[in-house]
């Protein structure tokens, strides 16, 4: 009994002795490192990473599917008169003077049906977007690539509450956590603008537009920067630009204020210096001066040192344009409102950027003009709501928006951009009936947008749902109607003023700017 009593008191002691020791080497490794509090941050710190509604799962994929700023089906169409009061202006003293700003259109909204018969859009054979190799060079992903993430637009995996709890595809994350709308914002001065001197881009800039070589002598409108609200924006330029387009090529499809869009990159890349380097490859595309043509269609540039090409191609309506009698010079064209041009649909494989506009050529005026004359389904319209301009304007974004967005899975590096209307400022008048922009005042209605609804409703209802990102610039260009050509067009003709197209350098380039931070 006695050696059994000191035999398992012995063993109790080893056993106690044991369970102290491991109690001493876990109470030293809590102090050396806290594991529950690691793995388990206090609810303070939740709470200022993440101030606004829970947010969904960043794990899900990017999709870019955010809420459309319009609240009612109504908020979406474009009503005359309406688009003008869309947004709010500090110190907007003459409320008359802003309202020839924006082109009017009919207010039916037709969206295109999922399936159309009789939509002959023949796409391409994919060609693979990896493999490529633009322009004879071999293609390399440098570390320079990583300014891609740059101010990337925020998907659904990452939604943000911006101003009054809305949601934007023209929206990304600022340092602050906050939501940047680059719409929203205001105009400050910056001496040390322009990008580039209108006496010296005359490699790339229609003298028609360079307004330092007109008669013009107030030059106050170059100095001016546009300053998103909670926006970090890299500054710009040429070296950053082509570095975060390595490898890449840019394409815009439009109307003049697209080539004025392109014109006005090609020379901030270039900062207006003639660029020998820079070489000419529209011929790949297609883009060669046809026989008794005044111009090509397009151009295209290559940029060797980082194999960037950046491209304009001239479709004012975005839509299919087919000649009804192919023998005939003086035919008639079939203007496809639900098919996107045939350069678009041939050459889409080729591009990573792709900015699309349309506007200005919406009217009775320019369709006769241009003998165009609206189909639909491959056949003459016949549907009296379309053949509105506004319907068919709004029928032929939302059918471009929505084909580009199908074309996307296949081509996933590929970035679409649809950028809102350029505002005209016609007072006292139209084109051609005496309207004039003679103000030389910068900023005299105002210097900030401060309302988070679009000017150009018709462009955010056709991007909602899509992959595509709107590139919205209306209501900061409203404010600068000093910047038009005005009366100071080299082929001026008396009593016509140009009220629509900007003198560069100018606001265009605000837009690249604006552009280059969601690259």
């Amino acid at each position: 009994m006695k050696g059994g009593f000191y035999g398992l008191r012995g063993k109790q002691l080893s056993l106690i002795l044991l369970v102290l020791v491991c109690t001493t080497i876990l109470i030293w490794a809590w102090e050396k490192t806290p594991l529950l509090t690691t793995l388990l941050p206090p609810q303070n710190r939740l709470l200022q990473l993440y101030p606004g509604p829970a947010l969904e799962s960043s794990s899900k994929p990017p999709i870019h599917k955010n809420k459309d700023i319009s609240t009612s089906p109504e908020d979406k169409e474009v009503v005359n008169g309406q688009e003008e009061k869309a947004f709010s202006l500090v110190d907007q003293s003459n409320p008359e003077k802003s309202s020839p700003g924006i082109w009017n259109s009919d207010s039916n909204v037709i969206t295109p049906s999922d399936e159309k018969k009789g939509d002959p859009i023949n796409v391409p054979k994919e060609e693979s977007r990896d493999n490529r190799v633009p322009e004879g060079k071999s293609s390399s992903k440098k570390a320079e690539d990583v300014d891609l993430v740059v101010a990337a637009p925020i998907s659904s995996a990452n939604k943000s509450s911006s101003l009054e709890g809305k949601e934007y595809k023209n929206s990304t994350i600022s340092a602050g956590n906050q939501a940047c709308n680059y719409a929203i914002g205001k105009w400050v001065e910056d001496d040390s603008r322009p990008f580039y001197s209108g006496f010296e881009c005359k490699q790339w800039l229609s003298p028609m537009w360079a307004c330092r070589l007109t008669q013009r002598t107030d030059f106050a409108y170059e100095k001016f920067q546009w300053q998103p609200k909670n926006c970090k924006m890299d500054k710009f330029t040429g070296s950053n630009f082509l570095r975060r387009m390595q490898d890449k090529t840019l394409a815009f499809i439009g109307d003049s204020l697209g080539r004025q869009q392109f014109q006005s990159l090609m020379c901030m890349i270039t900062g207006g210096k003639e660029s020998p380097d820079v070489t000419s490859v529209g011929w790949k595309y297609g883009l060669v001066k046809a026989r008794g043509a005044l111009r090509p269609d397009g151009w295209a540039y290559w940029f060797p040192g980082t194999n960037t090409t950046i491209l304009y191609y001239w479709s004012a309506s975005l839509c299919d344009l087919e000649p009804l009698n192919s023998t005939n010079p003086t035919t008639d064209y079939a203007m496809h409102l639900d098919r996107p041009p045939a350069f678009l649909r041939r050459f889409l494989n080729k591009f990573d950027v792709l900015v699309l506009n349309t506007g200005h050529h919406w009217n009775r005026g320019k369709l006769k003009a241009n003998k165009w004359v609206m189909h639909v389904g491959g056949v003459p319209n016949t549907d009296t709501k379309i053949a509105e301009i506004g319907g068919a304007k709004n029928l032929t974004i939302h059918s471009i928006v929505k084909w580009v967005d199908s074309q996307l899975p296949k081509y996933p590096g590929l970035k679409a951009f649809y950028r809102t209307i350029s505002p005209r400022h016609f007072f006292n008048g139209d084109w051609n009936t005496g309207g004039s922009c003679d103000n030389t005042t910068p900023l005299s209605d105002g210097k900030e947008v401060l309302k988070d609804e679009s000017l150009d409703p018709v462009a955010v209802a056709a991007v909602k749902g899509t992959r595509v990102k709107v590139l919205d610039i209306t209501a900061s260009s409203q404010l600068r109607d000093e910047g038009h050509i005005s009366r100071y067009s080299i082929r001026a003709t008396p009593g016509v003023q140009d009220c629509l197209h900007w003198c560069l350098p100018g606001i265009p380039d605000m837009w690249n700017e604006i552009l280059f931070a969601q690259l």
